[in-house]
């Protein structure tokens, strides 16, 4: 019998412009209603390169801490928060969410917008955590940031801008890598657990 050739494995992407994308898919609320923001941010692979294919998908309590219950994540009719949304970078690997602040789940918590992400030359998708920066207690309480190297927790953790808005970006690897995670299937409540994956 001859030996068979493993064929190679398979990775995520790329994405082309055909069927994935939905009207208002990454507007979470409506672009300027009370108590919206930009979340935006650049995707980059190891060389520090933008990544123009890569897809975002978030999801996050309400600015009240509650989680959507909603029937259909892509709900956009200007009154219910699914909490869901998703993005593709584009031409300079940038991506923008409209959303709202993630309020905490629980007293104290701190509050964070989970994040998966796709793009070509992985093999699966990542999970990883945007965390609001205003709340230095509750950052120094939360279990999967206090599990990480001090020069690490960074990365989990966007920037607030004038006017409100979010700055987060996401590199894949090398220098400044994304803290990525693997998923426990806790929601918000589940600590997971931090581990880098190369892309």
């Amino acid at each position: 019998m001859s030996k068979l050739t493993p064929t190679p494995g398979q990775t995520v992407g790329p994405f082309f412009g055909y069927a994935l994308p939905f009207d208002k898919d990454n507007e979470l609320a409506v672009p300027g209603s009370a108590g919206s923001l930009r979340l935006h941010g650049t995707v980059t692979d190891g060389a520090g390169e933008p990544i123009p294919d890569a897809i975002l998908e978030i999801w996050q309590p309400a600015a009240d801490g509650s989680v959507a219950a909603e029937t259909g994540s892509l709900v956009r009719d200007g009154y219910t928060f699914t909490g869901w949304g998703r993005a593709s970078t584009d031409r300079t690997g940038k991506y923008t969410f409209t959303t709202v602040n993630p309020g905490a789940s629980r007293p104290g918590k701190a509050p964070f917008i989970a994040v998966v992400v796709f793009a070509r030359g992985l093999t699966n998708r990542l999970f990883t955590r945007a965390y609001l920066p205003e709340d230095a207690a509750a950052l120094a309480a939360d279990p999967l940031l206090s599990s990480l190297p001090a020069d690490r927790r960074g990365t989990l953790i966007a920037t607030r801008e004038d006017g409100g808005g979010l700055h987060w970006d996401v590199r894949l690897q090398g220098e400044g890598e994304t803290v990525f995670l693997e998923f426990d299937g806790g929601g918000f409540d589940g600590g997971g657990d931090a581990r880098t994956e190369g892309a």
